[in-house]
């Protein structure tokens, strides 16, 4: 009997360090971005959310992120300006259809609850490192990730050399997951 409790007590342990993998929503995530054009804040979105993310808090360098977009999804709630944002001088979702992130390395900060990720965020086909922090809230049937940070759309190739918008632009993230 004692061998008994001591393999359950032993599996229990292992199941809680091995990180679980999650599944993002789409319709419980926002992907959002605000970029000036015309000097005038431009809000939006993507939805199309599909991925993978690993997970533990307990072992976070076992986590990771694989997660994309569906690019043919833009929304700023003007119709005119989505179709024009899917061509090809802007995200060219014909021949580009996803945006996608994909981790390298997640770190603890100092901050219960917070973390940091290193990453290769991929939009047109070129690829950036970008790092940002998140947050990480469990719920009932997984986490809440929540984080932004600014990239500079030229380097990716969005808007050419567009005069009229702004080169850096902020994303933020917010995405349920379940297991």
């Amino acid at each position: 009997m004692k061998i008994l409790k001591i393999t359950i007590a032993l599996l229990l342990i292992a199941n809680f360090s091995f990180a679980q993998v999650y599944t993002p929503i789409d319709a419980g995530s926002s992907i959002g971005f605000t970029i000036k054009n015309f000097g005038l804040k431009v809000n939006g979105n993507f939805t199309g959310l599909k991925g993978s993310i690993t997970f533990n808090p307990k072992a976070i360098t076992t986590s990771s992120i694989n997660v994309s977009v569906d690019a043919n999804t833009i929304n700023t709630d003007n119709g005119a300006r989505d179709k024009h944002l899917r061509k090809d001088e802007y995200f060219d979702v014909a021949q580009y259809p996803t945006l996608t992130f994909v981790s390298t390395k997640i770190t603890e900060s100092t901050v219960a609850g917070r973390y940091f990720v290193v990453g290769e965020l991929t939009i047109k086909g070129m690829v950036k490192i970008i790092q940002f922090g998140f947050s990480a809230t469990a719920t009932a049937i997984g986490y809440k990730f929540a984080g932004e940070f600014e990239i500079d759309r030229r380097f990716f190739g969005v808007g050419k050399g567009s005069a009229v918008m702004a080169d850096k632009l902020k994303v933020k993230l917010d995405i349920a997951t379940k297991k």
